[in-house]
């Protein structure tokens, strides 16, 4: 996951500016917005990463964990948190975008990972 080049999640687009390390900055791309600038944090390789996306009075963190099931499987669970003074007029569109697309995308991860490990084979 640490390559974001293989975020991939359309229409977004991905930038990371540095290495996938703690304190490094991206920026989302969506047709017809500005970029929006976000964080990483608490970057574990292999086991856990925390994407920040400062808001107005608010944040949200995207904190994604891997765990090894076996040898050839890994577990995949992202965990979406909205928080700060500011945070429920956000609550309601975070719900509404997520709620349609979330399931589809951590299913295009799962398929991308899956392709990154075959091809090492």
């Amino acid at each position: 996951m640490s390559n974001v080049a293989n975020w991939d999640d359309p229409p977004a687009r991905f930038v990371l500016e540095g290495s996938f390390t703690d304190g490094s900055y991206g920026t989302t791309q969506m047709p017809g917005q500005s970029p929006q600038p976000w964080k990483l944090r608490d970057v574990v390789p292999r086991q856990s990463y925390t994407v920040e996306f400062p808001l107005d009075g608010a944040v949200i963190y995207f904190k994604w964990y891997f765990a090894a099931l076996s040898d050839e499987r890994t577990g995949l669970t992202q965990r979406i948190i909205l928080e700060g003074a500011n945070a429920a007029t956000y609550l309601s569109v975070v719900q509404q975008s997520f709620a349609l697309s979330l399931k589809a995308g951590m299913e295009r991860i799962a398929a991308s990972i899956g392709a990154a490990y075959k091809s090492r084979q």
